[in-house]
């Protein structure tokens, strides 16, 4: 892998960064809005594609100085793209994509649930100023990914291999984040892996897992775009912005389970189990006598859900040094053989390792007592 200092040299010079975000009524789908001829502006690079930001930032660079970055930005850019999203009313916004060859029918274009949930026609640039138009194949609200299947897909737009996912890049690899922020396309921005096993906020009260943290810049635009490692794979489909350095995207992992099923089915079913939980803190701990802090309390039990009947939730409250906290219920402290300590540990097993019908082991600790109980899992609801 380049150095860090050689690595990081070459996205300063002139490759600029990338994510979520918009204006007016779309800026919450993490996108860009524009009130022009979008295809007008092709001329000055405004999507993807060798545009005048990267011919410049490949002529600027001197020799032996950051030549590890502006290789693989060019490894990677031809399959990179930009898209315009188009709603009712004929207002266009951007976003990003890649090309993949996960599932059945040959390549297509990843990107983000919430670039094309606002729209209902789309088209696709790739590199060289080459427009396709594009359909949608299947979207997933809970993984915010969704696949296109381009018009006659251009020769040159390879499919991005992903990165290994065991393990998963650990913290500290070297990261580049390609795509379209504010509509510049082509654009980079250098960084790390800064955080992994994050966890998102997803509809109705559920989230996204094993997401990935970065600190390359994130903007308005780079939503569905790739960050790749220093070997030219996938370690994420950029996502969302919390703030300043902090950038997050959907794990190749995740990744490799839902896009699959979209091409195939044109949707992915997520495991349920039909409860509400929280993580165990020191002063629940107390409250439920536990030795350890650690896993996660049974809140509550969804009437006629996949755990009714067979976890426990939470029969009252109490105030414990001020703090009120639940009592009464089940605490899960592992699934499948695997221990629980936070939530991120349930919600990645449930993502990654499981599928609605399955029946899983759930050892919980019950009156004080530990016990394994046997779950089949259903289908998350529909939000």
């Amino acid at each position: 892998m380049p150095r860090r200092r050689e690595f990081l040299a070459a996205a300063g010079m002139g490759l600029l960064g990338g994510l979520s975000g918009c204006t007016a009524s779309m800026e919450r789908h993490g996108i860009v809005a524009t009130e022009e001829d979008p295809e007008s502006r092709s001329r000055t690079g405004s999507l993807t594609g060798r545009d005048s930001t990267a011919d410049a930032a490949e002529d600027a660079s001197p020799p032996g100085l950051g030549s590890a970055a502006t290789e693989l930005y060019h490894e990677t850019i031809t399959s990179v793209v930009g898209i315009l999203v188009y709603d009712e009313s004929g207002r266009a916004a951007t976003g990003s994509g890649f090309v993949t060859g996960l599932g059945p029918g040959g390549p297509h274009v990843v990107t983000n649930q919430h670039v094309v949930a606002p729209g209902n026609r789309f088209q696709i640039r790739f590199q060289g100023n080459e427009w396709r138009a594009g359909d949608i194949v299947g979207t997933d609200v809970y993984s915010d990914l969704a696949v296109l299947r381009p018009t006659d897909r251009p020769s040159f737009a390879a499919s991005l291999d992903w990165a290994d996912t065991d393990p998963e890049p650990p913290i500290g690899t070297d990261v580049l984040a390609i795509g379209s922020p504010f509509g510049l396309g082509g654009s980079a921005s250098a960084g790390i892996i800064s955080g992994v096993d994050r966890l998102l906020a997803a509809p109705n009260n559920f989230s996204i897992p094993d997401a990935v943290q970065t600190d390359a810049a994130l903007n308005p635009g780079n939503s569905g775009g790739p960050i790749v490692t220093a070997d030219g794979t996938v370690a994420a489909v950029a996502s969302s912005a919390g703030g300043e350095n902090i950038g997050f995207g959907i794990s190749a992992a995740l990744s490799n389970r839902v896009v699959p099923s979209l091409i195939a089915d044109g949707e992915f079913r997520h495991s349920y189990m039909g409860v509400g939980i929280r993580e165990v803190t020191p002063t629940a701990a107390d409250a439920y006598e536990l030795d350890d802090v650690g896993g996660l309390i049974v809140t509550n039990v969804v009437d006629s859900g996949p755990s009714e009947g067979v976890l426990e939730g939470s029969t009252d409250e109490r105030v414990v040094d001020g703090v009120r906290v639940f009592v009464g219920g089940d605490v899960i402290v592992g699934i499948g053989g695997e221990p629980v300590e936070v939530q991120a540990d349930l919600s990645n097993y449930l993502a990654l390792e499981t599928s609605p019908g399955d029946t899983v082991p759930v050892t919980v600790i019950r009156d004080g007592e530990r016990t394994t109980v046997d779950l089949t899992l259903g289908r998350r609801p529909q939000p």
